[in-house]
C-alpha cells in the first residue's frame, strides 16, 4: 500500500515536471522563432532595397532582378569550374 502511494505521488511529480519543461521549451522555441523571423525579415528588406536601388534594370521588378542575378552567378560559377578542370 505504501508503495502504491509513492508510485502515484511520483507519477504526479513526473507529470508536473514534464508539463513545466514543455511550457519552458515552447516559450524558448517561440521566442527564438520570433527573433529569427524578425532578423530574416530585416535582412530581406535591406536586400530588396539594395537590389531595387542599385541592381534593377529599367522596368525590371526586384524578383526579376534577383532571378537574373542568380542566373548570372550560376554562369560565373560554371565558367570557374570549367577553368579549374582545364588546369
Amino acid at each position: 500500500m505504501a508503495k502504491s502511494r509513492l508510485v502515484k505521488a511520483n507519477e504526479k511529480i513526473a507529470e508536473k515536471v514534464v508539463g513545466g519543461y514543455k511550457k519552458i521549451e515552447e516559450g524558448v522555441v517561440g521566442g527564438y522563432k520570433k527573433i529569427e523571423e524578425g532578423a530574416v525579415g530585416g535582412v530581406n528588406k535591406i536586400s530588396d532595397s539594395f537590389v531595387d536601388q542599385f541592381l534593377t534594370k529599367d522596368g525590371e521588378s526586384i524578383e526579376e532582378a534577383k532571378a537574373r542575378l542568380a542566373e548570372e552567378q550560376k554562369e560565373r560559377q560554371m565558367k570557374a569550374m570549367k577553368k579549374k578542370e582545364r588546369v
